[in-house]
């Protein structure tokens, strides 16, 4: 590739309009810097910065060009596949523009080592990155359509997201349970999935509380649900209890979002006079930005009624405390969904064990594991499946240390 042709492709990655915030990424920055320096620089310079570009590629975890290009292109976050993603048809004009931009982007994806060393006169050792053809044009038309499933931005490249200061930011190490690696509460798993995949099928989906005993699965199973189904567009933001009223805000920006999400608040109580109380209640009492199609609020709690009440609280001088022990109640009725883990009885606590002892490939006799597994959990207190796992933990952590 002649110098020509380089300065012809850096004049037309300027050009770009609706995909100009990929001029930012730190592999396409450094080739535009690469691109810049042909016609003047001297060897070294060019030299620096081609080998700068390769290097941000391998940093991104790739060696292919081609397969980077198509990756920022589909997550990228714009104004066509925003309105694409309300509902809304784009322009005629913006998508021209975009039928444009993505001609010029697959010039970069089919660039060689070959054609952009092309600039640099020199004989000595240069990385080189893996080349090979991807379909840009074709595949961004088929985010589009699918653009429920696939989302964009963040919320295609993460499945599982926090509240920082006010924002929504990606989980960078997520959980990666499986609803496989959850022994037993079959009918509680299927409750839960069954309502997810009503709100990604856009039918009626409800609120869930899910109450029970500390270690019985509750939040491993809400988050194996997301796990099972992110595939389908199914995103999760963990909310917590002292974040409650940044709700609605949260809600009017998810509100044009394709995707569905789950606004996950994970072991909720309450002190009885609690500002977070009030701001749950009117979420869940159905305010207008509450009503969005397209969340729906998960909540774990250890307590059956979710606030902490004193005997006092029923014995007090109020004169209307049947009415505010009602309202007090009443904030867990107003889930649509209750679900309840009960503690594992021995049996069934035992087939956990079995369970997990198999899938880790431990061949005590049953009766020896049995009795273990019955010693592990007298010295923690009661019977669940997170004291099973423990005790395969300390099972498997012992063979290690032999």
């Amino acid at each position: 590739m002649k110098n020509e042709k380089l300065n012809e492709l850096y004049l037309k990655l300027n050009s770009l309009c609706i995909f100009r915030a990929l001029l930012s990424d730190s592999v396409i920055s450094k080739l535009m810097k690469y691109l810049e320096s042909v016609e003047n620089a001297d060897t070294a310079e060019k030299i620096s910065l081609y080998s700068g570009f390769v290097s941000a590629l391998y940093e991104n975890n790739k060696v292919s060009l081609a397969r980077h290009v198509h990756t920022v292109v589909g997550n990228n976050e714009n104004a066509y596949v925003k309105i694409v993603g309300s509902g809304k048809a784009g322009s005629p004009t913006m998508k021209k523009c975009v039928d444009a931009e993505i001609e010029i982007l697959q010039s970069v994806a089919d660039l060689t080592p070959a054609e952009i060393q092309s600039a640099i006169e020199w004989n000595g050792f240069l990385p080189v990155f893996k080349a090979e053809k991807v379909d840009l044009a074709n595949d961004y038309a088929k985010r589009t359509r699918n653009i429920g499933k696939y989302g964009y931005g963040i919320y295609a490249k993460n499945h599982m997201f926090r509240i920082d200061n006010g924002k929504i930011v990606p989980v960078l190490h997520p959980d990666e349970i499986t609803l496989s690696d959850l022994i037993g509460y079959e009918r509680e798993k299927k409750i839960i999935l069954d309502n997810t995949k009503a709100l990604l099928e856009g039918r009626a989906a409800a609120n869930i509380l899910l109450t029970g005993d500390a270690g019985t699965g509750k939040s491993s199973t809400v988050k194996a649900v997301v796990n099972e189904l992110h595939k389908e567009g199914l995103r999760i933001i963990e909310v917590r209890k002292e974040q409650l009223r940044e709700i609605p805000v949260i809600l009017d920006e998810l509100s044009d979002n394709p995707l569905k999400f789950i606004l996950f608040i994970d072991d909720l109580s309450f002190q009885k006079d609690d500002d977070n109380f009030s701001a749950l209640k009117a979420i869940l009492e159905g305010s207008v930005s509450a009503k969005s199609k397209n969340v729906v609020i998960y909540a774990t709690s250890n307590r059956r009624h979710l606030v902490k009440e004193k005997f006092s609280d029923r014995e007090g001088d109020d004169i209307h405390r049947n009415d505010t022990m009602q309202e007090i109640i009443s904030l867990s009725e107003r889930f649509g969904i209750h679900i309840t883990f009960q503690r594992p009885d021995k049996k069934t606590y035992l087939n956990i064990v079995h369970a997990l002892a198999e899938e880790n490939g431990i061949t005590l006799p049953e009766e020896e594991l049995d009795l273990a597994a019955e010693r592990f959990v007298l010295g923690r207190g009661n019977r669940s499946a997170r004291a099973a796992k423990q005790f395969i933990d300390s099972i498997v952590s012992n063979k290690t240390k032999e």
